[in-house]
């Protein structure tokens, strides 16, 4: 919502983990943090500008300084409102001015600062023209756990959300599959997660017989057939926070070999979800599944790392990879989603949102990971 701080979040929630942000900063090494309008600044402030266009908005965090939201003139009248509750001060510049001017105004000219990964090209371009001896690092790259590690409040608006894709699996399957569109069924899945509280579809991809082997496939015109595996893989924000779960159906009764593809996906995704638990690297997520279908022989069809982040965007750190050595810690939310892709034939993914808990994991998702059988 426009200037809003968005329920059941507080100014004082707002204003902590700006100065979380700010800290975290300075324990890498950096002069500060420059937010462009995205995920990371509803995050950190609430606030979502009414359009986001070539003209500056940044949000400037730097330790030991009151925070500082820039903004166009025009849009400061809905930046008050969120200035205001979270104790950010407000500098507005208007049409003809410079605003990187205004922005290189509050920041170290030597310094070396994280930004956004989502701000324009143009922005960062005109910062370094308006101080040539500063740097900058990829947000993403220097503080890739910022928004990692949620708090009670987050982890019951991503398990609302996970409960209504699942309430979305649930009807999806009593729809008729076979001889409609694989266009018309991602239509449905679209139609359920808003009935059931989404306000943001992300993707609904449905992958049928063949397509079911392209991992992001999402929809097309194909009409499914009697006979065909079916990869169905919805998700996207309720109340702010990601859904995102897979489950594979088969439209009538599967062979042996449809069968047994499922039936090892379905067990590397256990043996990835019980690998879960405090103090674990998260590459060790991703070999405990890959383990399973490689030594089913299907290890060169697994074409995928095993999970991502959720939060705030369906897709964010800390990623289940061979090579990421970051340890798990409660609170973490991620994906765990093997999958087996046959090129031509048809594909398999089984994907669980699973929370770090101070023993192992929880699973946001509780639909069957049997095979289910559609018409």
């Amino acid at each position: 919502m426009t200037g809003s701080t968005p329920a059941p979040f507080t100014a004082a929630d707002h204003r902590a983990r700006m100065e979380r942000a700010a800290r975290s900063a300075a324990d890498a090494g950096l002069a500060g943090l420059l937010v462009a309008p995205g995920p990371d600044m509803v995050w950190l402030t609430g606030y979502t500008p009414t359009a986001v266009t070539e003209r500056l908005t940044v949000l400037v965090l730097t330790p030991g300084r009151d925070p500082v939201l820039v903004v166009p003139t025009l849009e400061a009248p809905d930046a008050e409102h969120a200035a205001g509750s979270s104790a950010l001060a407000l500098r507005d510049w208007t049409d003809g001015k410079d605003p990187y001017a205004v922005t290189a105004a509050l920041l170290d000219d030597r310094g070396r600062f994280g930004i956004s990964d989502n701000t324009w090209a143009m922005h960062l371009l005109g910062l370094q023209r308006a101080l040539p001896d500063t740097s900058y690092a990829s947000l993403t790259d220097a503080l890739p756990m910022l928004r990692a590690v949620k708090d009670a409040a987050e982890l019951e608006l991503l398990a609302a959300a996970g409960a209504a894709a699942d309430a979305t699996f649930e009807e999806i399957r009593k729809v008729p599959f076979a001889g409609r569109r694989e266009s018309d069924v991602g239509h449905d899945l679209a139609g359920l997660l808003r009935r059931f509280g989404h306000e943001q579809v992300d993707f609904t991809i449905v992958g049928s017989g063949p397509n079911g082997a392209n991992p992001h496939h999402e929809v097309g015109d194909r009409v499914i057939q009697h006979g065909d595996m079916v990869v169905l893989d919805f998700g996207g924000l309720k109340d702010g926070y990601g859904s995102d779960t897979t489950r594979t159906v088969h439209v009538g009764e599967p062979t042996e070999e449809e069968r047994r593809v499922h039936d090892i996906v379905r067990e590397a995704q256990e043996a990835g979800y019980r690998a879960v638990r405090p103090g674990v690297a998260c590459q060790e997520v991703d070999r405990a599944a890959r383990a399973v279908i490689t030594e089913a022989g299907y290890g060169a069809y697994f074409i995928h790392r095993t999970g991502h982040g959720i939060g705030v965007t369906t897709h964010e750190p800390p990623y289940m990879i061979e090579g990421e050595e970051q340890p798990l810690v409660p609170g973490m939310c991620f994906s765990v989603e093997p999958g087996i892709y046959l090129p031509g034939r048809f594909g398999v993914r089984i994907e669980d949102i699973v929370t770090v808990t101070e023993d192992g994991g929880r699973r946001l998702n509780t639909t069957t990971r049997d095979m289910v059988i559609v018409d």
